[in-house]
C-alpha cells in the first residue's frame, strides 16, 4: 500500500527527527526496518510509540562485529540507511557511507544532525531550541516585550530537520533513476529552518518586518493576527488578514467599521488590541466558536491535543497524528 511500496529503507533507531522522517517514509508504504540496540536502552522510548509505528524492528550490536556484518547485509539489498550520529560515529562503527555503498553502490545514505556533517559546531550537542537560536527563527518568535519563546520542537525538529531528511531521500532516488547511484544525504535542521525563513528574510529585506518581538504583521502584533482570551480562559485564533475577513470578524465582534481607526496603520493596533480582548473576554470560546462558524471571520478556536482529535473536520477526514499525510488518489497510504 502507499506510492512507496517496494522501496526498503534500513532505519538505525534514533531520537526525534529521523524516527519522524522513518514514520513519513513507512505510512507512505515503503518497508522501514529499524535497528535497535542489542542492550535494548533509548532515550525518551514513550515519546516514540506513534513515531515509530509501522515498522518492523531488530537488535544488533554494532560494536561487535558480527552486529556491524549483519547490518551491512541488511544494506545490500535496501535503497534507503537512515542514520541520527553525531559526525564522524558511523564511520567508526565501520558502517559509514563509503563502507555501506562499497556493498550497495545504488544505496541513498541519508544523515539527519542538527549542526549538519561539516562546520565548527558539527559534533557539538543541541537541542531544537540551540538550533532554532543560531538560525535567527527563535528570536522571531515571543510576545512584545517579553523573551524568544521556543515553538515545541516542531519547528526543528520536524519541520526543519525531519521533513527535509524526507524530502532529500526522495530527491536522491529520484537522481538515481538516471544515475543508477546512490548518495549520501546531509539534512541539518539549521539548514532546513534557514531554508524556512525565505519569507521571513524578504519581508525584512523590504522594511517589512521589525526585529523587536511581537510588532510584526504575523508574529501577533496585528490585532488581527493574534490570539485573544475568552471568559472561561480559553483562546481564539484570528487571522482576519484580507480586508474582507476583517470585516466578517468586526460584524461577529459586534463592531461598526466606520467607527474605527485604520487597521493598516500600526500606530492604530494597540488600541485595537485592547478593544478585541474586551470583546473576547465577554463569552466563552464555544460561545464565540458557534458565534463565528460559516463566516469568513478566519475565528477559530485553540483547541488542546485531545479536543482537536475529536474536532468534526478532523474526524470526517480522519485526520490527525495517527493518520499519514499527505494523501493520494491511487495508492493511498495506510499507517500500520
Amino acid at each position: 500500500m502507499g506510492p512507496l511500496e517496494g522501496l526498503r529503507v534500513v532505519e538505525l533507531a534514533a531520537i526525534g527527527p529521523a524516527p519522524f522522517a522513518c514514520m513519513m517514509l513507512a505510512d507512505l508504504g515503503a518497508d522501514v526496518v529499524r535497528v535497535d540496540r542489542a542492550d535494548g536502552r533509548r532515550s525518551f522510548p514513550d515519546w516514540h510509540v506513534v513515531l515509530d509505528r509501522g515498522r518492523r524492528s531488530l537488535a544488533l550490536d554494532l560494536k561487535d562485529p558480527r552486529g556491524v556484518a549483519e547490518l551491512l547485509s541488511l544494506v545490500e539489498t535496501a535503497d534507503v540507511l537512515v542514520e541520527g550520529f553525531r559526525p564522524g560515529v558511523a564511520e567508526r562503527l565501520g558502517i559509514g557511507p563509503g563502507d555501506c555503498r562499497a556493498r550497495n553502490p545504488a544505496l541513498v545514505y541519508a544523515r539527519m544532525t542538527g549542526w549538519g556533517q561539516e562546520g565548527p559546531l558539527a559534533r557539538e550537542p543541541g537541542h531544537d531550541i540551540n538550533y532554532l537560536a543560531l538560525t535567527g527563527a527563535l528570536h522571531a518568535i515571543g510576545r512584545a516585550g517579553g523573551p524568544p519563546v521556543p515553538p515545541v520542537n516542531l519547528l526543528g525538529d520536524f519541520g526543519g530537520g525531519g521533513m527535509l531528511l524526507v524530502v532529500g531521500v526522495l530527491a536522491a532516488l529520484r537522481e538515481r533513476e538516471a544515475s543508477g547511484l546512490g548518495q549520501t544525504v546531509d539534512a541539518s535542521i539549521v539548514d532546513g529552518v534557514g531554508a524556512m525563513l525565505g519569507m521571513l528574510v524578504g519581508m525584512a529585506g523590504s522594511g517589512q518586518w521589525s526585529h523587536e518581538r511581537g510588532t510584526n504583521l504575523l508574529d501577533g502584533g496585528a490585532p488581527f493576527y493574534r490570539c485573544y482570551e475568552c471568559a472561561d480562559g480559553r483562546h481564539m485564533a484570528v487571522g482576519a488578514l484580507e480586508e474582507r475577513f476583517y470585516t466578517a470578524l468586526l460584524d461577529g465582534l459586534g463592531l461598526d467599521p466606520g467607527s474605527l481607526p485604520d487597521r493598516d496603520d500600526t500606530a492604530n493596533w494597540p488600541f485595537l488590541q485592547r478593544l478585541f480582548e474586551e470583546c473576547f473576554a465577554r463569552y466563552d470560546r464555544d460561545t464565540w466558536t458557534a458565534r463565528f462558524a460559516g463566516t469568513e471571520a478566519c475565528a477559530t478556536p485553540v483547541l488542546t491535543v485531545e479536543e482537536a482529535a475529536s474536532h468534526p473536520h478532523h474526524r470526517a477526514r480522519g485526520s490527525g497524528p495517527t493518520a499519514p499525510a499527505p494523501r493520494f488518489s491511487r495508492t493511498p497510504a495506510q499507517p500500520c
